[in-house]
């Protein structure tokens, strides 16, 4: 694991971030000169290159970005050779818009269809490149992880690690009684390979077994630490008393708030009007399927406790909730109206938020906002529920991109780990990274109802 920002990201996908830039980079730059024969004879050669390279560069980077939104450093596809497949046709199909953009802006001549040409063949070369290592794999790269106690590790879901779809599997199991110090003396855990050892919340570790597991490359975690670290939320039941004092949320400065606050502005215009003509299609399939309103408001909760009335596409029948009693949404729900039921599997119903966020009532980035009634009744099941109202509601957020939609209290308390874990470890990467993995939520429906 390697920390930027706070958030810990797995050095084998930063590995595998860094290849593939690397090698699109140099890739696409070699096909590039390759169609313009004689440059290294012309005396306009450095010029050739001082276009290339950049152009090249910009095509890397914006390739990385597009993998990451496509989903392709998740575990699944790391490790699942079709869902890699797809995870990359779907990369390259953000990318050629872009691509093209980019090769008519910074390409002087009139070879633009030529070079995009060349430029996709060669993202698509790297990707491939990338990937057969991975797909050659009889197993795919997993941390090993050694239990103490035989206490399974808490995994989001309420599962283990085993039945989780995270990059982790358990290897060894080792009794309570057993010492750690005689299973490093006897070359147990250098035999499994292990990566890091899971210990009771109970049991002490002291500072010289966590040095000697150290000097054997061995990290030392209790079940709370590794939730945090390794699956990137936190146990809700272990946290300390005066853990928000430490919250990242809680030390946000005025530069770092005006530009988050600049961000949501730029982006929510720019959401609004890229998406104005399906706006204006969708007002009218709702209103052509039957009577009622366009849009559907509802008061959510907001930072500081402070409600506001929330905007979104009606995807539910008129009355939905008889006698004003809130109700989870369900699969299969028959309130969904047929229009409802797109708009909630393609995420449209939820862009008008967008104008919650010019209003300044939410943020981009954050936890959902949730209804007073909801949150009157999970406040009293779930301890540290208050924390959520320290940030802005968000139209995603890092729960919504790791855990389906919610319909009951056990789904509120596994996506609460995650929405402390981001008011715990906020920061603008992180932002950026739940922004990139909303598109893929979207692209493939993961979650909707």
């Amino acid at each position: 694991m390697i920390k930027i920002f706070s958030h810990n990201i797995r050095t084998e996908v930063l590995k595998l971030y860094t290849a593939d830039a690397s090698l699109t980079l140099w890739v696409v730059f070699a096909a590039l000169a390759a169609i313009r024969p004689g440059m290294e004879r012309t005396p306009g050669a450095m010029t050739e290159w001082l276009v290339l390279l950049p152009l090249a560069f910009a095509i890397s980077i914006a390739g990385s970005i597009t993998a990451g939104a496509a989903g392709l450093y998740q575990p699944s596809p790391m490790s699942n050779p079709r869902r890699a497949m797809k995870a990359a046709g779907t990369s390259l199909i953000l990318l050629a818009p872009i691509a093209f953009l980019l090769v008519s802006v910074i390409l002087p001549d009139g070879t633009h269809g030529q070079a995009w040409g060349v430029v996709m063949l060669g993202a698509t070369f790297a990707l491939a490149a990338t990937r057969m290592p991975l797909a050659l794999r009889s197993h795919p790269p997993l941390c090993r992880l050694a239990l103490v106690g035989g206490v399974p590790a808490a995994a989001p879901g309420g599962g283990t690690v085993q039945q989780s779809h995270q990059p982790f599997e358990v290897t060894l199991q080792l009794p309570l009684a057993e010492r750690l110090g005689d299973a490093l003396e006897r070359g147990r855990l250098r035999a499994w390979r292990i990566w890091a050892i899971i210990t009771p919340r109970n049991m002490a570790v002291t500072d010289a077994l966590r040095r000697q597991c150290s000097a054997a490359g061995l990290k030392v975690y209790t079940q709370s630490e590794f939730s945090e670290v390794g699956l990137a939320q936190v146990s809700v039941e272990d946290l300390p008393p005066g853990w928000l004092n430490s919250a990242k949320a809680m030390h946000t400065g005025r530069a770092e708030a005006a530009l988050r606050r600049g961000v949501d502005i730029v982006l929510a215009l720019g959401l609004l009007i890229f998406t104005l003509p399906l706006l204006l299609l969708t007002a009218l399939a709702i209103r052509l399927e039957g009577p009622g309103p366009v849009f559907y408001k509802q008061e959510r909760v907001g930072l500081g406790h402070r409600t506001f009335m929330l905007f979104k596409f009606r995807s539910m029948v008129v009355d939905a909730e008889a006698g004003g009693i809130p109700r989870w949404a369900s699969p299969g729900d028959a309130r969904v109206t047929r229009i409802g039921r797109f708009l909630r599997l393609s995420r449209i119903d939820e862009i008008p938020q967008a104008i919650n966020v010019l209003r300044g009532d939410m943020s981009l980035v954050g936890p959902r906002p949730e209804r007073p009634g909801f949150v009157e009744t999970l406040k009293l099941d779930i301890p540290h529920y208050d924390a959520r109202a320290v940030v802005k509601p968000g139209i995603t957020g890092w729960a919504q991109v790791n855990y389906p939609y919610g319909a009951s209290v056990e789904d509120a308390r596994i996506k609460l780990a995650y929405d402390l874990y981001y008011v715990r470890r906020r920061s603008l990467f992180l932002d950026l990274l739940i922004l990139l993995a909303t598109v893929r939520v979207v692209l493939f429906q993961e979650g909707a109802r």
